[in-house]
């Protein structure tokens, strides 16, 4: 079982009547791809659809997830084959804000350098539903409407040559070294209903969690962002597509560390669900017998409280734990920033201060509903300024603390 990932590099994004990969560019028959969407699902109004590319000024808002366009060219089974991928490329949707957890992308100014998606060419998709459509099914409209233009897009480079193929074969007994220490991925996904969702493999992750994966098989593409979150720590269908958790520990594996799998689990609402959980994943880590464990988190508050179990228990049975999190520590940074601790807890990586404030220039073009723009979290609602220039907190920022790592705030010790 060997995944493969064929890069094809894009350098720039134009629309044209003939879709496809020219060179470095990529060509998007637009009027093709709004009548798939249109077509596929009577839910949509309407879905307009605007190129933003790095350096222009304009603001994407109410952002609902982000897709990078893959296309499978071989391989029956999850976990290999191989796919092509247009690197640099993102699918980008937005739309009408149902919960209040929605975020931005500045694609230039101080926004941008919070932002990974400033950095893609981005295929931005403004979304409309039906009013009479019930919210859970708005969302799911138009995040089914992110991944088939992802996946329309995909299929430009199905025959295109790759610049670049990276094999990721699978952790073998025999490529196990006794001189190295053996590590294990617990990989937390938000899975608490009430638009809070995460899909895997097709099943809401909140059914057949915690359980062990093989790392080839968890970068197939199978996990699907289906959450109203703060954009800051959201992990979008693009963060879970390129987890850099996953590829760094697959890199490293025979090299400094023996990556030995992924214990993929949920956080729950209730409280006798989150120690459920995190009572099976303690349980599935001790079966793989690792020395140590890198566990990741989604969300803030109470997943707070499902992390900390988990590292308790872990620390408790004698594995060494480290946790990635990001903080609410408010806007100078002296409250308590985060939900639940635990003595056990001696190991944290933190990704950044949600609350921190910066004010976003005035841009020439927005995209998304801008009367939706005082709603987002991390905004209020003297946030947009008559100059067209708005004061957030990073919260409101997509990928600005991510709890994966992707994301581009960086520290120094003074």
């Amino acid at each position: 079982m060997v995944l493969e990932k064929g890069d094809i590099l894009i350098e720039d994004i134009v629309f044209g009547p003939e879709g496809g990969v020219k060179g470095h560019c990529l060509v998007l028959d637009q009027k093709s791809l709004k009548q798939y969407l249109l077509k596929r699902d009577e839910r949509l109004l309407t879905a307009e659809i605007s190129l933003a590319r790095p350096g222009e000024s304009v603001r994407i808002i109410c952002v609902k997830d982000v897709v990078e366009p893959w296309c499978k060219v071989s391989g029956d089974k999850t976990g290999e084959g191989r796919h092509h991928i247009l690197k640099n490329i993102a699918v980008v949707t937005c739309g009408k804000i149902v919960g209040f957890q929605e975020g931005i992308i500045d694609m230039s100014g101080s926004g941008a350098l919070y932002s990974p998606f400033s950095k893609t060419l981005n295929v931005v998709i403004d979304i409309t539903v039906g009013a009479d459509i019930p919210p859970h099914e708005h969302e799911e409209a138009a995040r089914e409407a992110g991944l088939a233009a992802a996946q329309f897009i995909g299929e430009t480079c199905r025959d295109a040559t790759p610049d670049t193929i990276t094999r990721f074969p699978p952790v073998e007994p025999e490529t196990i070294s006794a001189d190295l220490p053996k590590i294990v991925y617990v990989y937390m996904l938000l899975s608490q209903g009430l638009l809070h969702d995460t899909i895997v493999f097709g099943q809401d992750a909140k059914q057949g969690l915690p359980c062990i994966m093989k790392p080839q098989v968890l970068m197939d593409g199978g996990i699907v962002s289906a959450n109203c979150v703060s954009a800051c720590d959201k992990n979008t269908t693009y963060h879970h597509q390129n987890n850099p958790v996953i590829h760094e520990l697959n890199t490293r594996h025979g090299k400094d560390l023996n990556f030995i799998g992924v214990v993929l689990t949920n956080e729950l609402v209730r409280l006798a669900g989150k120690e459920a959980s995190a009572a099976k994943s303690i349980e599935l880590v001790k079966e793989l017998n690792p020395d140590g464990v890198l566990l990741s988190k989604e969300g803030f508050g109470n997943p707070d409280a499902d992390q900390m179990m988990i590292i308790r228990g872990l620390e408790k049975a004698g594995i060494k734990t480290v946790a990635i999190t990001d903080e609410y520590a408010g806007a100078d940074g002296c409250s308590q920033s985060l939900a639940d601790v635990t003595p056990e807890a001696d190991a944290m990586i933190s990704v950044g201060n949600a609350n921190e404030r910066i004010v976003l220039p005035p841009m020439d073009r927005i995209l998304g509903p801008v009367e939706d723009l005082s709603s987002l979290a991390g905004a209020y609602p003297q946030s947009l300024r008559d100059d067209g220039s708005l004061e957030i907190e990073l919260q409101g920022i997509i990928g600005s603390t991510n709890e994966l790592g992707f994301q581009r705030l960086r520290c120094r010790e003074v």
